[in-house]
Protein backbone atom coordinates (compact mmCIF):
# COMPACT_ATOMS: atom_id res chain seq x y z
CA UNK A 1 0.00 0.00 0.00
CA UNK A 2 1.13 3.49 -1.14
CA UNK A 3 1.72 5.40 2.05
CA UNK A 4 4.25 8.12 1.69
CA UNK A 5 4.04 10.59 -0.99
CA UNK A 6 1.50 13.64 -1.92
CA UNK A 7 -1.54 13.65 -0.24
CA UNK A 8 -4.43 15.38 -2.73
CA UNK A 9 -7.01 17.13 -1.43
CA UNK A 10 -9.45 13.66 -1.13
CA UNK A 11 -6.55 12.10 1.21
CA UNK A 12 -4.96 9.73 -1.85
CA UNK A 13 -1.69 9.29 -1.84
CA UNK A 14 0.27 10.14 -5.16
CA UNK A 15 3.98 9.20 -5.59
CA UNK A 16 6.02 12.45 -5.67
CA UNK A 17 8.31 11.24 -8.83
CA UNK A 18 6.55 9.12 -11.53
CA UNK A 19 8.05 7.70 -15.18
CA UNK A 20 6.26 9.44 -18.02
CA UNK A 21 5.85 7.65 -21.15
CA UNK A 22 4.92 10.32 -23.68
CA UNK A 23 6.29 9.25 -26.73
CA UNK A 24 7.70 5.74 -25.88
CA UNK A 25 6.88 3.26 -28.66
CA UNK A 26 4.34 0.61 -27.84
CA UNK A 27 5.08 -2.87 -27.60
CA UNK A 28 8.93 -3.95 -25.80
CA UNK A 29 10.11 -0.36 -25.49
CA UNK A 30 7.03 0.71 -23.02
CA UNK A 31 7.19 -2.65 -21.27
CA UNK A 32 10.62 -2.98 -20.47
CA UNK A 33 10.78 0.78 -19.47
CA UNK A 34 8.11 -0.09 -17.47
CA UNK A 35 9.94 -3.39 -15.89
CA UNK A 36 13.34 -1.31 -15.63
CA UNK A 37 11.89 1.73 -13.73
CA UNK A 38 10.12 -0.47 -11.27
CA UNK A 39 13.03 -2.09 -10.57
CA UNK A 40 14.54 1.59 -9.84
CA UNK A 41 12.01 2.20 -7.54
CA UNK A 42 9.40 4.33 -9.16
CA UNK A 43 5.63 3.28 -7.68
CA UNK A 44 3.73 5.88 -10.31
CA UNK A 45 3.30 6.08 -14.00
CA UNK A 46 1.94 8.42 -16.11
CA UNK A 47 0.27 7.74 -19.84
CA UNK A 48 -2.23 8.79 -21.70
CA UNK A 49 -5.06 7.61 -24.01
CA UNK A 50 -3.35 9.74 -27.25
CA UNK A 51 0.34 8.20 -26.41
CA UNK A 52 -1.43 4.87 -27.47
CA UNK A 53 0.69 2.43 -25.23
CA UNK A 54 -1.84 1.88 -22.11
CA UNK A 55 -2.44 -1.61 -22.86
CA UNK A 56 1.73 -2.17 -22.54
CA UNK A 57 1.83 0.04 -19.27
CA UNK A 58 -0.59 -2.35 -18.08
CA UNK A 59 0.60 -5.39 -19.26
CA UNK A 60 3.97 -4.06 -17.69
CA UNK A 61 2.53 -3.45 -14.37
CA UNK A 62 0.37 -6.69 -14.30
CA UNK A 63 3.78 -9.18 -15.25
CA UNK A 64 5.24 -7.39 -12.45
CA UNK A 65 3.73 -9.28 -9.62
CA UNK A 66 3.76 -5.87 -6.97
CA UNK A 67 0.62 -5.79 -5.92
CA UNK A 68 -2.27 -3.08 -7.30
CA UNK A 69 -2.41 -1.04 -4.34
CA UNK A 70 1.43 -0.57 -4.74
CA UNK A 71 1.55 1.52 -8.16
CA UNK A 72 0.20 4.18 -8.97
CA UNK A 73 -1.05 5.16 -12.36
CA UNK A 74 -2.76 8.07 -13.91
CA UNK A 75 -3.97 8.78 -17.49
CA UNK A 76 -5.60 11.27 -19.59
CA UNK A 77 -9.05 12.13 -21.96
CA UNK A 78 -7.88 13.19 -25.20
CA UNK A 79 -9.75 15.79 -27.00
CA UNK A 80 -11.55 13.46 -29.41
CA UNK A 81 -12.94 12.27 -26.67
CA UNK A 82 -14.33 15.27 -25.10
CA UNK A 83 -18.03 15.10 -23.81
CA UNK A 84 -20.34 13.43 -21.20
CA UNK A 85 -21.08 9.87 -23.14
CA UNK A 86 -18.29 10.34 -25.61
CA UNK A 87 -15.38 10.66 -21.95
CA UNK A 88 -17.30 7.87 -19.96
CA UNK A 89 -17.02 5.39 -22.98
CA UNK A 90 -12.98 6.87 -23.52
CA UNK A 91 -12.35 6.49 -19.78
CA UNK A 92 -13.78 2.53 -19.87
CA UNK A 93 -11.17 1.89 -22.92
CA UNK A 94 -8.22 3.45 -20.81
CA UNK A 95 -9.45 1.70 -17.95
CA UNK A 96 -9.81 -1.89 -20.30
CA UNK A 97 -6.45 -0.92 -21.72
CA UNK A 98 -4.39 -0.56 -18.64
CA UNK A 99 -5.99 -3.77 -16.97
CA UNK A 100 -7.57 -2.14 -14.02
CA UNK A 101 -10.68 -2.23 -12.25
CA UNK A 102 -9.88 1.20 -10.71
CA UNK A 103 -7.66 4.24 -12.29
CA UNK A 104 -6.00 6.00 -9.69
CA UNK A 105 -6.38 9.42 -11.51
CA UNK A 106 -7.80 10.69 -14.56
CA UNK A 107 -7.08 14.20 -16.32
CA UNK A 108 -8.49 16.09 -18.80
CA UNK A 109 -5.68 15.80 -21.21
CA UNK A 110 -6.53 19.44 -22.72
CA UNK A 111 -9.04 22.30 -21.77
CA UNK A 112 -11.23 21.43 -24.91
CA UNK A 113 -13.45 25.09 -25.58
CA UNK A 114 -17.06 24.30 -25.17
CA UNK A 115 -16.51 21.10 -24.31
CA UNK A 116 -14.43 21.09 -21.69
CA UNK A 117 -17.30 21.38 -18.63
CA UNK A 118 -19.56 17.74 -20.03
CA UNK A 119 -16.05 15.95 -19.61
CA UNK A 120 -15.66 17.20 -16.18
CA UNK A 121 -19.66 16.29 -15.32
CA UNK A 122 -18.41 12.78 -16.71
CA UNK A 123 -15.29 12.34 -14.54
CA UNK A 124 -17.59 13.60 -11.68
CA UNK A 125 -19.41 10.37 -12.16
CA UNK A 126 -16.98 7.94 -12.31
CA UNK A 127 -15.04 9.62 -9.56
CA UNK A 128 -18.44 8.85 -7.65
CA UNK A 129 -19.30 5.56 -9.07
CA UNK A 130 -15.85 4.60 -7.93
CA UNK A 131 -13.97 3.92 -10.91
CA UNK A 132 -11.45 6.50 -10.25
CA UNK A 133 -10.01 8.06 -6.94
CA UNK A 134 -8.59 10.72 -8.28
CA UNK A 135 -8.97 13.58 -10.75
CA UNK A 136 -8.20 16.00 -12.14
CA UNK A 137 -6.79 18.29 -15.53
CA UNK A 138 -3.90 19.26 -17.35
CA UNK A 139 -2.59 22.10 -19.48
CA UNK A 140 -5.53 24.66 -17.80
CA UNK A 141 -4.14 28.16 -16.62
CA UNK A 142 -5.99 30.16 -14.41
CA UNK A 143 -8.77 31.36 -16.73
CA UNK A 144 -10.06 27.35 -17.61
CA UNK A 145 -9.37 26.49 -13.87
CA UNK A 146 -11.63 29.83 -12.48
CA UNK A 147 -14.10 28.43 -15.21
CA UNK A 148 -14.16 25.45 -13.87
CA UNK A 149 -14.22 25.70 -10.23
CA UNK A 150 -17.20 27.37 -10.87
CA UNK A 151 -19.03 24.94 -12.26
CA UNK A 152 -17.67 22.07 -10.60
CA UNK A 153 -19.25 19.76 -8.04
CA UNK A 154 -16.36 18.18 -7.16
CA UNK A 155 -12.96 20.79 -7.59
CA UNK A 156 -9.96 18.83 -9.84
CA UNK A 157 -7.29 17.19 -7.19
CA UNK A 158 -4.51 17.75 -9.62
CA UNK A 159 -3.29 20.51 -12.51
CA UNK A 160 -0.79 18.32 -14.44
CA UNK A 161 1.36 21.45 -16.52
CA UNK A 162 4.60 22.10 -18.00
CA UNK A 163 7.25 23.11 -14.95
CA UNK A 164 11.03 23.36 -14.95
CA UNK A 165 13.25 26.40 -13.47
CA UNK A 166 12.49 27.74 -17.44
CA UNK A 167 8.82 27.94 -16.88
CA UNK A 168 7.88 28.44 -13.15
CA UNK A 169 3.94 28.94 -14.27
CA UNK A 170 3.89 30.90 -10.72
CA UNK A 171 0.20 32.18 -11.21
CA UNK A 172 -1.09 28.93 -11.67
CA UNK A 173 0.65 27.24 -9.22
CA UNK A 174 -0.07 29.64 -6.88
CA UNK A 175 -3.50 29.43 -7.79
CA UNK A 176 -3.51 25.60 -7.39
CA UNK A 177 -1.53 25.96 -3.96
CA UNK A 178 -4.50 28.42 -2.74
CA UNK A 179 -7.18 25.74 -3.34
CA UNK A 180 -5.28 22.81 -2.55
CA UNK A 181 -4.84 21.46 -5.89
CA UNK A 182 -1.96 19.42 -6.69
CA UNK A 183 0.44 20.71 -9.61
CA UNK A 184 2.50 17.49 -11.28
CA UNK A 185 5.10 19.02 -13.26
CA UNK A 186 5.83 17.23 -16.97
CA UNK A 187 8.61 17.80 -18.65
CA UNK A 188 10.45 18.68 -15.63
CA UNK A 189 13.79 18.45 -17.56
CA UNK A 190 12.60 20.72 -20.25
CA UNK A 191 12.71 17.94 -22.95
CA UNK A 192 16.43 17.48 -21.89
CA UNK A 193 17.38 21.57 -23.14
CA UNK A 194 18.37 22.70 -20.11
CA UNK A 195 21.03 19.91 -18.96
CA UNK A 196 23.73 21.62 -20.70
CA UNK A 197 22.66 25.52 -18.93
CA UNK A 198 26.03 26.79 -17.34
CA UNK A 199 24.20 27.38 -14.20
CA UNK A 200 22.27 24.03 -14.46
CA UNK A 201 25.53 22.68 -14.79
CA UNK A 202 27.28 24.34 -11.88
CA UNK A 203 24.10 23.64 -9.35
CA UNK A 204 25.12 20.23 -10.19
CA UNK A 205 28.80 20.35 -9.58
CA UNK A 206 28.69 22.68 -6.26
CA UNK A 207 26.30 19.65 -5.41
CA UNK A 208 27.96 16.68 -6.55
CA UNK A 209 24.46 15.53 -8.38
CA UNK A 210 24.00 15.10 -12.05
CA UNK A 211 22.36 18.26 -14.30
CA UNK A 212 18.71 15.98 -14.43
CA UNK A 213 19.32 15.54 -10.80
CA UNK A 214 19.54 19.18 -9.95
CA UNK A 215 16.14 20.10 -12.04
CA UNK A 216 14.20 17.13 -10.32
CA UNK A 217 15.31 18.22 -6.57
CA UNK A 218 14.43 21.99 -7.63
CA UNK A 219 10.70 20.67 -8.81
CA UNK A 220 10.11 18.54 -5.79
CA UNK A 221 11.26 21.04 -3.56
CA UNK A 222 8.73 23.11 -4.79
CA UNK A 223 6.28 21.09 -3.63
CA UNK A 224 4.90 19.47 -6.62
CA UNK A 225 5.44 15.57 -8.23
CA UNK A 226 7.66 15.59 -11.09
CA UNK A 227 7.33 12.91 -14.46
CA UNK A 228 11.13 12.75 -15.61
CA UNK A 229 10.03 10.66 -19.17
CA UNK A 230 13.75 8.39 -20.07
CA UNK A 231 13.65 4.28 -21.29
CA UNK A 232 17.38 4.39 -20.09
CA UNK A 233 17.68 2.20 -17.01
CA UNK A 234 21.39 4.40 -16.27
CA UNK A 235 18.96 7.76 -16.30
CA UNK A 236 15.63 6.37 -14.39
CA UNK A 237 17.51 5.18 -11.67
CA UNK A 238 19.50 8.54 -11.56
CA UNK A 239 16.12 10.48 -11.79
CA UNK A 240 14.67 8.57 -8.92
CA UNK A 241 17.46 9.17 -6.98
CA UNK A 242 15.96 12.79 -6.79
CA UNK A 243 13.75 11.99 -4.28
CA UNK A 244 16.84 12.05 -1.54
CA UNK A 245 18.36 15.24 -2.81
CA UNK A 246 18.32 18.23 -0.68
CA UNK A 247 19.11 21.46 -2.64
CA UNK A 248 20.62 24.68 -0.05
CA UNK A 249 18.88 27.61 -0.95
CA UNK A 250 21.86 29.24 -2.68
CA UNK A 251 21.34 26.52 -5.32
CA UNK A 252 17.32 26.79 -5.17
CA UNK A 253 17.68 30.67 -5.84
CA UNK A 254 20.10 30.33 -8.75
CA UNK A 255 17.75 27.91 -10.17
CA UNK A 256 14.75 30.31 -9.82
CA UNK A 257 16.29 33.49 -11.72
CA UNK A 258 16.10 31.34 -15.06
CA UNK A 259 12.80 31.98 -15.23
CA UNK A 260 12.45 32.40 -19.37
CA UNK A 261 8.96 31.92 -20.00
CA UNK A 262 10.76 28.73 -22.13
CA UNK A 263 7.78 26.19 -23.36
CA UNK A 264 8.94 23.16 -24.82
CA UNK A 265 5.70 21.13 -25.46
CA UNK A 266 2.04 22.70 -25.53
CA UNK A 267 1.30 26.08 -24.70
CA UNK A 268 -2.33 25.99 -23.59
CA UNK A 269 -2.29 29.75 -22.44
CA UNK A 270 -3.93 31.06 -26.02
CA UNK A 271 -6.64 28.29 -25.22
CA UNK A 272 -10.47 29.89 -24.72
Amino acid sequence: MISEGLRLANGVIMPPIGLGVFRTERGDQTQQSITHALQAGYRHFDTARVYGNEADVGAALAASGIARSDYFVTTKLWNQDHGYEEALRAFEVSRRALGVDVIDLYLLHWPVPGRRLDSWRALESLYESGQVRAIGVSNFMVPHLEELQAHARIQPMVNQIEVHPFLQQREVRQWCENRHVMVAAYSPLAKATALSHPVVQQVAQENGISPAQALLAWGLQQGHAVLPKSVNPQRQAENFAALSIRLPVASLQKLDALESGMVTGWDPRSVL
